[in-house]
């Protein structure tokens, strides 16, 4: 992959970051073209047609929106792999950036290996896409199948999360097909007056947001972390590819909306019906569920906040305290720090009204 024949252009007015970023790819074994402003960048990629193309946003006379609308009227430019670098880190440059059809971007300041990382998986992912787009589909197994999202998963970029961090917003829209490599996420939708109500939680190894992806429609509702996270983002172009070569990958995000759609019908049916009691009950053991996976274990040890609580459960944080208080004399729950320790899953589940 690193070869003189793989030729990166970058287009950066900022001298020193020019420089050290063409320093850097040198160094690994690139050649390396540098432009200090939007024009003479698309004058070299006309002329020379990279492998791939690092550019800035924030340019004088031609910024990097222009570079990449004139760089997509060409048949020799179109589809080179192009990596948006910004200073700016709001959700409305980054949206605009990938909507126009960028395939990436750096925010800076960034690290050798996040540079390096990022234009080896878009090399990678190209000349994939390249080799394959045009083989024909034959049916595969569960097994394939699995693999097959597993590579998805390994060549997409990984991004850590801090706890309480917003991943996206409600509004934005959908750039990657998220999947939790550490780490717990939950989604949840904001009242009028302000508060939440959670509509879900998510687990390591589980895929999320893929529902605006599908529908191609900006996303509805808004995702943070639980804890600490590692999250791969997965192009929603390489996830769609994938879907072409291989549509029986379809059914495996069906079923994961139809199992989205049962949980949303049960938790309406929840919120019209149960006592609270029976709502924070059954938060309870939601979370113990996604804590669990598939071990069929009766006793579980949870954390979530009071407020993560009160939003899932659909009710306030000071119900939340008594309900707990409540459980705890009954010997459903007990206390280990800022953790709870279910005492029995199936006491919870069919706790009365």
């Amino acid at each position: 992959m690193k070869t003189q024949q793989t030729t990166v252009l970058i287009i950066e007015d900022n001298d020193d970051i020019r420089e050290g970023t063409a320093e850097i790819l040198e160094l690994t074994g690139y050649k390396v073209l540098t432009a200090p402003e939007g024009r003479t960048g698309v004058d070299l990629a006309l002329k020379h047609a990279p492998d791939l193309i690092l550019c800035d946003i924030m340019m004088p006379e031609l910024d990097g929106y222009g570079v990449l609308y004139m760089l997509g009227k060409h048949e020799e430019t179109a589809n080179i792999p192009f990596i948006f670098l910004t200073a700016k880190a709001e959700r409305a440059d980054l949206r605009k950036a990938m909507e126009m059809g960028a395939d990436d971007y750096l925010t800076k300041p960034f690290d050798d290996m996040e540079l390096l990382n990022a234009i080896e998986s878009r090399l990678k992912k190209h000349k994939q896409l390249i080799g394959d787009r045009f083989k024909p589909s034959r049916p595969i197994g569960d097994e394939e199948q699995e693999a097959l999202l597993g590579s998805l998963v390994e060549n997409a970029r990984v991004k850590s999360y801090r706890k309480k961090q917003f991943i996206y917003q409600e509004s934005d829209s959908p750039l990657y097909l998220y999947y939790i490599k550490k780490g717990k996420i939950r989604s949840f939708l904001y009242y009028l007056d302000g508060r939440e109500l959670s509509t879900g939680i998510y687990t390591e190894q589980s895929f999320f947001g893929y529902e605006s992806v599908l529908l191609q429609e900006n996303y509805s509702d808004n995702t943070e972390t639980l804890e600490d996270s590692e999250v791969a983002l997965i192009s929603k172009d390489d996830f769609f590819e994938l879907l072409y070569r291989q549509p029986a990958i379809a059914g495996q995000f069906i079923k994961l909306l139809s199992g989205n759609v049962r949980e949303k019908e049960e938790q309406l049916l929840g919120f019209a019906y149960d006592s609270v009691r029976k709502r924070v009950a059954n938060a309870l053991v939601q979370v113990g569920e996604k804590t669990l996976g598939e071990q069929n274990i009766d006793e579980c040890l949870i954390r979530i906040s009071r407020d993560d609580l009160a939003a899932l459960a659909g009710t306030a944080n000071e119900t939340i305290s008594r309900m707990l208080s409540d459980f705890k004399d009954e010997k459903l729950i007990t206390k280990e720090g800022n953790a709870i320790r279910i005492l029995s899953m199936f006491k919870l589940r069919h706790i009365k009204q």
